[in-house]
């Protein structure tokens, strides 16, 4: 199976020269990026098993995106591409973890060296946590797996029905931002007029098997869910 690789790279014809190569080597690209905005836009929709993180970028920083990626996927390994060396931008890349840093410009053996490098970390990581864990972690205890929907509670599988499942993915979409009732009732019931009750009693339901966390009510206008 190939696995999927984002290139996030404001140089286009830098990106188009990483991503000639690394289809070369059998690789399948998810996506070429060059804002922060893009990158965790893809990197946390799309089944991404590597990140290649240019650290300046068109009005943004890579470093920057990889702190806001790795709070949802803390695992997913990020390579920064970078043409500075200086101490501070080195000490706020090594704040976020990266798996490695490669100086532009770089040699494409080193690059192919330090991907492998990567994603033997992440299959290690993936054999180690194979207890069942999601790759969206809400807390030490929950997590939310978005290749098979499921809600994951200390490594077993949380039961829901199809709305719960829905409206689950419906506040990760909208993590952290008021998610309005409108819009809620129109993607859980589009063929139905509005009816509170029913909504209030899917919210409990939903509520009580997350144990009473992540979601707040703000009264007449939506939910947030936050983590």
């Amino acid at each position: 199976m190939k696995e999927n690789i984002l290139i996030v790279e404001d140089e286009t014809i830098v990106a188009m020269e990483i991503e000639s190569y690394l289809k070369s080597l059998n690789y399948n690209i998810v996506a070429l990026c060059s804002t922060a905005d893009e990158a965790y836009k893809e990197a946390i929709e799309k089944n991404v098993d590597l990140v290649l993180m240019d650290i300046y970028l068109i009005e943004s920083n890579g470093i920057e995106a990889t702190a806001r990626i790795k709070k949802i996927k803390p695992q997913l390994p990020i390579i920064f591409l970078s043409a500075y060396m200086d101490e501070e931008t080195i000490n706020q890349a090594i704040a976020v973890n990266p798996q490695a840093y490669l100086m532009k410009p770089f040699k494409r053996k080193e690059l192919s060296v330090a991907i492998r490098i990567a994603l033997k970390y992440r299959q290690h990581n993936i054999q180690n946590n194979n207890k069942i864990r999601g790759d969206i972690h809400l807390d030490n205890e929950f997590s939310f797996d978005t290749k098979t929907l499921e809600l994951i509670c200390c490594e077993e599988v949380v039961s829901l029905t199809k709305k719960e499942r829905i409206l689950l993915q419906l506040f990760l979409e909208h993590r952290n931002t008021l998610l309005s009732i409108s819009i809620m009732e129109y993607t859980l019931w589009p063929d139905k007029p509005s009816n509170d009750s029913r909504r209030r009693s899917l919210i409990s339901r939903l509520r009580a098997k997350l144990k009473h966390r992540f979601i707040d009510t703000h009264a007449s206008e939506g939910y947030i869910f936050k983590y």
